[in-house]
């Protein structure tokens, strides 16, 4: 329910302001039309305070019933009811106060008087109208807000959910590999699982983190990968300075290396090198992640997988943008480079 425009400060002082203006006026056209001071101001003022309440009642009648399109017939209605009502009252009123005569030059110009009241009523409707009005749109556009920032951040938990099985699968599927061939390996890998698990769930409730941070978990993953790969796998990361202090969501990165990993090793027996970059430009905290790819080994019908698409979606709920992400194929080397605006993160934080 909206607030009563007559707690307002903003909406009080220009409507007393207004109404004070328009009994003077009202005064000093019946002083010209042959009232004395005195009488012209009584009628001013008894006319006007029954008006001031029924503006009142308008607004408070709209406080709790704004008609759609179909109610204003009815609204109108109510308007000239309001206003007849006014013209009996105030009559009554000022026969019992005012001279007989003054009260026969009331009834001459009741035309006029009923018509000033009436537009004065219709003018408080239209005000009580837009004020309520612009209060509705304004809250109802904050409780869509609220429920779409609900919903996002609730498809952002559940994308960082997914990460986690995502993950783990692969890696258990690793450890799988090795236990009939390496038992001692594959008890290494189960141990550096547990510890990148530790490590993630410490981020469980960090939306942001620190570039470095997030690289130290990334280097976890890489360790349990390389543990599967032996010397096929090596990494490169190169940072400018400044970038390790930079924002970026958590866990953003991590499925980035997977998706390298994937197509620069799953087919190919050779040796491959993961490389990351990183460096700030324009107030932006730009990551690229490369790895050697053959289109003609490469895998077929996948797309972008699960895990860029993933990152795609988390940037733009963060950011409300589609461009942060961008993917480039450059002499049998995919790259992909993340953009993080820093400006945005500090808003966000």
């Amino acid at each position: 329910m909206a607030h009563s425009a007559f707690r307002s400060s903003g909406f009080m002082v220009p409507f007393c302001i207004s109404w004070f203006v328009w009994i003077c006026v009202h005064q000093l056209v019946l002083y010209y039309m042959g009232m004395g001071w005195f009488l012209a101001l009584t009628d001013s003022i008894i006319s006007n305070t029954l008006l001031l309440f029924i503006a009142m009642l308008i607004f408070t009648m709209l406080r709790f019933y704004l008609p759609g399109k179909n109610g204003f017939i009815n609204l109108f209605v109510w308007v000239l009811l309001l206003t007849v009502l006014w013209f009996f009252v105030s009559r009554g009123i000022m026969a019992l106060v005012l001279t007989s005569g003054v009260n026969t030059h009331f009834m001459e110009a009741w035309p006029v008087r009923t018509a000033i009241a009436l537009l004065i009523n219709g003018f408080s409707c239209l005000a009580a109208y837009i004020y309520y009005s612009r209060i509705e749109k304004a809250e109802t556009e904050k409780q869509r807000a609220e429920i779409l920032g609900i919903s996002r951040e609730a498809e952002l938990y559940k994308l960082r959910q997914q990460l986690q099985p995502h993950f783990l699968f692969n890696s258990l599927n690793s450890i799988n590999a090795l236990i009939g061939t390496s038992p001692t390996e594959a008890r290494n890998m189960l141990q550096q699982l547990g510890e990148f698990l530790r490590a993630t769930l410490k981020k469980e409730d960090q939306q942001w983190v620190r570039l470095q941070d997030e690289l130290r978990t990334v280097q976890l993953y890489l360790d349990i990968e390389k543990g599967r790969f032996g010397n096929r796998l090596s990494t490169a990361i190169n940072l400018q300075p400044g970038t390790g202090e930079a924002d970026i969501p958590s866990m953003l990165l991590q499925p980035l290396v997977e998706n390298a990993i994937k197509f620069g090793l799953y087919d190919t027996t050779g040796a491959a090198e993961i490389a990351l970059h990183a460096r700030l430009e324009a107030g932006l905290l730009l990551v690229t992640v490369q790895n050697p790819f053959d289109e003609c080994t490469a895998i077929q019908g996948n797309g972008t997988g699960f895990g860029l698409s993933s990152v795609q979606r988390r940037l733009f709920l963060l950011f409300g943008r589609n461009d942060l992400l961008k993917t480039e194929s450059k002499e049998n080397t995919f790259m992909v480079t993340v953009k993080i605006p820093q400006q945005a993160v500090k808003e966000n934080v």
